[in-house]
């Protein structure tokens, strides 16, 4: 893991490949598009994503690999002992989706209630994952980075003086195989790329905590939740609790994942 983990410190991402086996991913690719189909977002697939969240919820064809001791290796690496998902969602481009904006995901998105002001410390603490059950090409909508980004105390969702729709120096897709894994810095620069083939461009995201970043907040029922989200109006992320019953038929590695998703 030497080389992911100083890319993942100088760069904020790398590639692993072959996490999903290549026997496997057809499979995992087509659970996910007919799970999407069934329980996605209208208002997203508006804008050309499919998307649902707390996604593990509804599909469990993922669950074998997400304690993949590579990943996790570099996970615990960066975040320390204890490492847990905080959140799940499916996210497909579809064919003639446009280029979104560029942002860093929860906790340092600016627009979320539940965000760590700007300027931010340069502390690992948040890791996002792309699972690539597609391939991730140019023409398809590999996820548009910004190397070295994460470096940065604040995004362009913190009005940094960074038009979120710019063509920025030094941007660049992320392509792999199908069965691979991005896994980027939470902070880094990041923004969804047109797919301009015929055929959407599944993946999952999945994203990893330390064991001391409060996620309440996400989950509806939640005290926090009911304090920041639902007592104030503002905007955030929601991550629906794994039913019990869904969490005991995880795998045993996985389990201790969602352990405190299960309420």
């Amino acid at each position: 893991m030497e080389k992911e983990l100083v890319q993942m410190r100088v760069n904020g991402w790398c590639v692993l490949e072959g996490v999903v086996p290549k026997d496997r991913v057809g499979a995992v690719r087509k659970s996910v598009l007919e799970s999407v189909k069934r329980h996605g977002n209208p208002e997203a697939l508006q804008k050309g994503i499919g998307h649902v969240s707390g996604f593990i919820a509804y599909d469990q064809a993922l669950a074998p690999y997400l304690a993949d001791s590579c990943l996790m290796g570099i996970a615990g690496a960066l975040l320390g002992h204890h490492v847990r998902i905080s959140m799940t969602s499916a996210t497909i481009n579809m064919p003639g989706n446009k280029r979104g904006v560029w942002h860093a995901d929860w906790p340092f998105n600016q627009n979320n209630v539940g965000h760590i002001r700007a300027p931010y410390p340069d502390v690992v603490a948040h890791l996002t994952t792309l699972w690539m059950l597609s391939p991730f090409s140019l023409e398809n909508g590999g996820t548009l980075i910004l190397p070295g980004s994460h470096r940065a105390d604040n995004n362009p969702t913190g009005n940094n003086g960074i038009d979120p729709m710019d063509f920025l120096p030094g941007e660049l897709q992320a392509t792999g195989e199908a069965g691979s894994v991005l896994v980027i810095d939470s902070r880094m620069w990041h923004a969804s790329a047109p797919n301009t083939t015929d055929e959407p461009r599944v993946s999952v995201v999945v994203r990893y905590a330390p064991w001391w970043l409060n996620t309440d907040v996400l989950m509806p029922g939640s005290a926090e939740r009911a304090r920041m989200v639902d007592e104030t109006g503002a905007s955030e992320n929601e991550q629906p609790p794994v039913p019990k019953e869904v969490y005991d038929g995880l795998p045993g590695d996985a389990k201790p994942l969602f352990r405190h998703w299960v309420r």
